[in-house]
């Protein structure tokens, strides 16, 4: 059984992966280690930001006294909503989106986020409002000197809704019709949305990964 250590304490993201991946792995989150230093993620690309998350974790782990054995993995990600009405904003500031307008330190609530891209897409026609959310996963072994950081990558098109739309998902979800699709991702459910997410393509890559 292969162990990841998720550097994340969002529970529905962790939920969200944990579905996606299936039987067969051991996760850990961020949770289980309450001492675990916070990340700024600074980084321009969101696999710049999903590399730092991953490495620095694994170096923690790896340095910290009384820590488990190596052999496992620090999976970190970094994914985000890019609208290309908005020149690929908010792109790597998605989840503090809201915060940057008012200098809020940390991330914003999905609430404020979604009212603030509703406002700048306004004027916006309903099918100029194309955009894609993007995932990248860092794959970092612990020690992190075991080998090289691995990168799984997805995507998926879509148009923005004119109001949020159903109550499951978080994030964007609400405001985010998947091409094909004429339900937001909220709407869907997750059976539905974990089969063609950007998540979920990023993972299928992973899973392939160790399955070689």
């Amino acid at each position: 059984m292969t162990t990841l250590l998720l550097a994340t304490r969002n529970l529905h993201k962790v939920e969200e992966i944990h579905a996606l991946l299936g039987p067969g792995w051991e996760l850990l989150t961020l949770r289980d280690f309450p001492g675990a230093p916070e990340v700024v993620e600074d980084a321009a690309t969101f696999a710049g930001n999903a590399a730092k998350k991953a490495e620095s974790l694994a170096r923690w782990v790896a340095g910290r006294a009384g820590a488990r054995a190596g052999g496992f993995f620090v999976l970190a990600d970094d994914s985000g909503l890019s609208v290309d009405a908005l020149g690929g904003a908010p792109g790597v500031h998605s989840a503090r989106f809201a915060a940057d307008e008012t200098g809020a330190a940390g991330n914003a609530p999905d609430a404020a986020n979604n009212a603030k891209l509703l406002r700048l897409l306004a004027a916006v026609p309903a099918a100029e409002r194309t955009a894609r959310f993007h995932c990248v996963l860092a794959l970092t072994p612990v020690p992190p000197d075991a080998g090289p950081t691995e990168f799984f990558s997805g995507a998926c098109e879509g148009l923005l809704g004119l109001a949020p739309r159903g109550a499951a998902g978080f994030g964007y979800d609400p405001l985010f019709l998947p091409q094909g699709q004429s339900l937001s991702f909220a709407e869907l459910g997750a059976a539905v949305k974990n089969g063609i997410s950007h998540r979920a393509r990023a993972l299928a890559q992973l899973r392939a990964r160790f399955a070689s």
